[in-house]
């Protein structure tokens, strides 16, 4: 099974991104990584984001937004 891919966007840390970004990277089953961009400018001026696997994940709240990544990483770690 491959690691789960978490993509972060480097303009979208000033919505908090970046403490998510470092938790996961703690993680030796995922593979975390920041971009400067990943070309979602409208998404990523208007709330936090990331990408899963190529699939982006979307909140109102930094906190939101860390459980949506961890369900759904969950989902993808299942044996």
């Amino acid at each position: 099974m491959s690691k789960p891919l978490i993509e972060f966007c480097n303009g979208n840390m000033h919505h908090g991104t970046e403490e998510i970004m470092k938790q996961l990277k703690q993680n030796n089953q995922l593979k975390v990584i920041e971009y400067g961009c990943l070309g979602n400018c409208g998404e990523c001026y208007l709330k936090p984001f990331a990408l899963v696997d190529g699939r982006i994940i979307a909140a109102d709240s930094i906190e939101e937004l860390d459980q949506r990544i961890r369900e759904t990483i969950s989902i993808k770690l299942k044996p």
